[in-house]
């Protein structure tokens, strides 16, 4: 079975049809790359399948469990984390202490007002910030990181509770191509844990980091099949790379 399972999804925004019959399988330790022109649907996927939007039609299936219409603390509490295209840092905080409140949304109230987990979440709140080359900057506040260090501090945070599926909404947008090389480098060790769906209009990025590519096109799926096959793909290759 597969760890997530979105099966004949639509969506509809008034008499926009923004996803149409949308079928896509992850399998756990891989990560899978949804990609095709503005306005083919894969942020409102992205969303669907976090809980942003709900699906007029079709179902999620999350690790075995119907998720359609669950709420997205539900889905976060079953193992799902997203990290949005905006960046969504707090840059008043520390970077540390941006990790650490990711590491502590599921303590109690208690604990936090009684400071009882922090230092014994250090360990791995430092853990976190060194994966992402981010360990020198801890005490310095996440709004004087660059943009690419704020994105990677984002994605720390969405790792940080160990989900076991990453949902990523153009993590490299904004980012130089250097910093787009080594994000690709920072995100392939997660693969031993968390699956990885990823929303990218860099196609050489996404076919050097993904094992599977979906392609849409005005809300349904153009087609589906490891980044080889996508490539020899002649429907794409007539009706997406025209239009990126």
């Amino acid at each position: 079975m597969a760890l997530l399972e979105v099966r004949n999804v639509g969506k509809s925004f008034g008499t926009l049809r923004a996803l149409d019959g949308i079928d896509i399988a992850v399998q756990a330790g891989t990560f899978h790359g949804l990609i095709g022109p503005n306005g083919s649907g894969k942020s409102t996927l992205l969303k669907a399948i976090a809980g942003a939007h709900f699906p007029n039609s079709g179902s999620i299936t999350f690790d075995g469990r119907d998720i359609t219409t669950a709420t997205p603390y539900e889905r976060a509490r079953a193992g799902l984390s997203l990290k949005f295209q905006i960046t969504a840092v707090l840059p008043e905080l520390s970077a540390y202490d941006n990790v650490l409140l990711a590491l502590q949304s599921d303590q109690s109230l208690w604990s936090l007002l009684s400071s009882r987990t922090r230092r014994r979440l250090n360990g791995e709140v430092m853990t976190a910030l060194e994966r992402f080359r981010l360990a020198d900057r801890a005490d310095d506040l996440a709004g004087e990181l660059s943009h690419g260090q704020q994105q990677w501090l984002e994605i720390a945070m969405a790792l940080a509770p160990r989900p076991k599926l990453l949902l990523l909404d153009e993590p490299t947008g904004g980012m130089s191509p250097e910093e787009r090389r080594v994000t690709g480098e920072l995100l392939q060790p997660i693969r031993s844990h968390c699956a990885l769906v990823i929303v990218e209009h860099d196609l050489d990025f996404i076919k050097d980091i993904c094992d599977h590519l979906t392609v849409l096109d005005q809300g349904k799926v153009l087609d589906d099949g490891t980044v080889a096959e996508i490539e020899r793909s002649t429907r794409v290759q007539e009706v997406y790379t025209s239009r990126v």
